[in-house]
């Protein structure tokens, strides 16, 4: 069973998750082959609050 995990910060519509699931899903199978429905997809969100990139908080970078 071939996991996909994607981190990534708080914001999207359930719609554009559940895309993005499909179209990993879609990519893998078509680069990997396999049986999609044997693919998981899990998604993780992030606040930016709990995000750095060296060692600036993406909060800081990107206010609201």
């Amino acid at each position: 069973m071939p996991i996909i995990r994607v981190e990534m910060v708080k914001g999207r519509s359930d719609e554009q998750k559940k895309q993005l699931a499909e179209k990993l899903t879609t990519s893998f199978v078509e680069s990997c082959g396999g049986n999609a429905e044997a693919i998981h997809v899990i998604i993780t969100e992030v606040e930016k609050s709990d995000w750095a990139v060296g060692a600036e908080m993406l909060s800081e970078r990107f206010p609201d």
